[in-house]
């Protein structure tokens, strides 16, 4: 299974907002990374990578990362693989784990999209299944766009969750941004669920070679009864599989054993519509410069601590 985060499209993004990046491939390896620029460190970020089969692959990655770190004057390596290597295993390659900051979801549930459409319908909860099947009898409709014009949509409706939830969203700003990359190569589209001629929810997914990823969702909270955020997903996950994916990602849910997790809510939500737990290693640093990454750790400790 490929990661959308490893992808040339997602490369293409990085770039449109002005970032440098880089990739290398290897026998049972590749990677793309790109350099980031924090307080006080200047690193080379992999975000669910490198993607590599087995451990010497991922040392082969490493290596080749590392080389390529100490030649741009990085401080620090950050990866975050999706082989199954242990902690132990990256603590001896002398990774140390990220704990102060949330990058890419370590756990998320993966529905396998090769089983037959109604195999995958039987796995869902009985109820987004109905919702599934029958959105269009409660004179709901659901459409696919990539004008780059109608991501205001999805931002719009974001913004409004963000007020409600006293959270912070992306701004129309970005995601215009991955509207102008992705829309036109279609690696990433844009589902609009409608009512009466009436946007009441949007959602993004991006598609690998293999894989649709579940990324960013809202709905006007004033026909939340309509069940319209099942709908877009049940929908996306038939669409997927009909245009030969064989794997649809939710992206992110808490972890099984932490039913008090902030995340404890929409996890549930995501699992109605069945699948498989996987957990992947999380974030991993590889310090380069070691005194400018214990500067670095200093200061986001200091920093979470004035902030509490």
């Amino acid at each position: 299974m490929s990661s959308f985060l490893q992808s040339s499209d997602w490369q293409r993004f990085q770039e449109s907002l002005g970032r440098t990046t880089y990739t290398e491939t290897g026998e049972g390896w590749s990677y793309l990374a790109t350099k980031e620029a924090g307080t006080l460190n200047t690193r080379l970020y992999t975000p669910y990578g490198p993607e590599c089969h087995d451990l010497n692959s991922f040392d082969d990655a490493i290596t080749s990362l590392t080389f390529l770190a100490k030649k741009e004057h990085v401080t620090f390596i950050r990866v975050e693989p999706t082989y199954s290597i242990t902690p132990d295993q990256l603590r001896q390659r002398g990774f140390r784990p990220v704990t102060y900051q949330q990058l890419q979801p370590a756990h998320t549930q993966i529905i396998d999209l090769t089983q037959p459409s109604d195999d995958i319908l039987a796995q869902m909860s009985q109820n987004s299944r109905n919702i599934t099947r029958n959105y269009h009898k409660k004179g709901v409709t659901i459409r696919t766009s990539h004008s780059p014009e109608e991501i205001s949509i999805l931002s719009s409706l974001l913004a409004g969750v963000a007020t409600r939830n006293h959270i912070t969203a992306h701004d129309e700003t970005y995601f215009r941004a991955q509207a102008d990359a992705l829309f036109p190569t279609k690696a990433a589209t844009l589902y609009i669920a409608e009512l009466d001629k009436t946007p009441i929810a949007a959602a993004l997914v991006y598609d690998s070679d293999d894989t649709r990823t579940y990324a960013h969702a809202a709905a006007d909270d004033t026909h939340r009864k309509l069940g319209v955020g099942t709908a877009l997903v049940g929908q996306m996950i038939l669409d997927a599989k009909d245009k030969g994916l064989t794997s649809f990602d939710l992206y992110g849910i808490a972890p099984s054993h932490d039913p008090h997790h902030p995340w404890a809510g929409f996890t549930k939500f995501k699992k109605s519509f069945g699948g498989l737990e996987i957990t992947y290693p999380g974030a991993w640093d590889l310090p380069l410069n070691k005194l400018g990454y214990w500067a670095y750790r200093t200061y986001q400790t200091l920093y979470r601590r004035l902030r509490r």
